[in-house]
């Protein structure tokens, strides 16, 4: 019953739609300003400011840019946190779990499951295709880097996590009164809230295929797990990966990180390997390890009534 926490405190319509809003604007507004201050120092001209993510971080650094876009969702959380405890008067933890803990055990698993997968799956392409890749470790930037990424980026992950498949899909879930309207509408506006990536530039819009692809495979984490916890661990994987172990010129983390890839991309069926491969093996690997049974009904069954779930909860406690 991971919609139904929302039950657990305030969660009238308005306070969804207005939370939307105001926290959006928090996060990609608000969190931006210290972002542009800092460029409006360093650059030469008002030019400068209408760049892209490159220009910028070459402008500021890669460190230093880095820094002041994950500092963007740092704001955005907080503001998150801020209003979901105060408008919603709603736990953080039923924010996050159905259980009546958070279960971090499943956050490492899924955590050190992916981050395993991924380096694996990088190392084997430096391998196979040595051409493509140029190593790039230089000691003082590197670590610099990765005390700035595993600081913030589970922070940043965590706020696309709590956000989208946190708040949204419990606020939607009981407008719609069920479970499938949540899982495509968050979903599908994770793939598209990246549609100004740089990946998008070079790759074109079928990546967005992988994606709203990732959504859903998060999404369906999340509704049949009843909580965020794999869904967060997996994703500060798959992000701490891409930012410590290799980058390219093209995506949204261009950072110091050992290898770069220097490879001309392109689009091409290897876009629908995680997507239809490498994600339902996850899934398969996760539902034995937790039991996950009824899955039609977990995907797309009935939301609760707030009254209905009142009287689950006594006869809870009856019992």
């Amino acid at each position: 019953m991971y919609i139904e926490q929302a039950y657990k405190g305030l969660s009238e319509t308005w306070r969804y739609v207005l939370g939307f809003f105001l926290v959006f604007i928090a996060w990609q507004f608000v969190g931006g300003i210290p972002l542009m201050a800092a460029l409006i120092l360093k650059s030469n001209s008002l030019a400068d400011l209408t760049g892209d993510l490159g220009q910028m971080a070459e402008i500021l650094g890669t460190n230093t840019f880095l820094f002041f876009m994950l500092l963007t969702f740092v704001i955005g959380l907080v503001c998150l946190f801020v209003f979901v405890k105060f408008v919603h008067k709603q736990a953080i933890l039923y924010l996050t779990t159905s259980r009546n803990r958070v279960d971090w055990k499943r956050v490492l698993f899924s955590f050190f499951l992916w981050a395993i997968i991924s380096i694996a799956f990088i190392l084997i392409d430096i391998y196979f295709t040595p051409e493509n890749y140029e190593f790039n470790f230089n000691l003082g930037p590197f670590l610099i880097l990765a005390v700035i990424a595993v600081l913030m980026i589970p922070i940043q992950t965590s706020m696309e996590e709590y956000f989208m498949r946190g708040y949204m899909m419990q606020g939607i879930g009981i407008m719609a009164g069920n479970r499938w309207v949540p899982l495509f509408i968050t979903s599908t506006l994770f793939g598209l809230m990246h549609i100004f990536n740089p990946e998008i530039g070079k790759l074109g819009y079928g990546v967005l295929v992988f994606y709203i692809g990732t959504g859903f495979f998060l999404g369906i984490l999340t509704l049949m797990d009843e909580g965020l916890e794999l869904a967060l661990g997996f994703h500060a994987a798959n992000n701490l990966t891409a930012a410590l172990l290799v980058t390219a010129d093209w995506t949204a983390f261009t950072t110091d990180s050992i290898y770069r890839d220097i490879s001309e991309p392109t689009l091409g069926w290897d876009i629908f390997i995680p997507v239809l491969v490498v994600y339902p093996i996850l899934l398969f690997i996760f539902s034995k390890k937790y039991g996950w049974t009824n899955w039609k009904e977990r995907l797309t069954g009935k939301v609760l009534s707030k009254e209905s779930f009142a009287e689950v909860n006594v006869n809870d406690v009856q019992l």
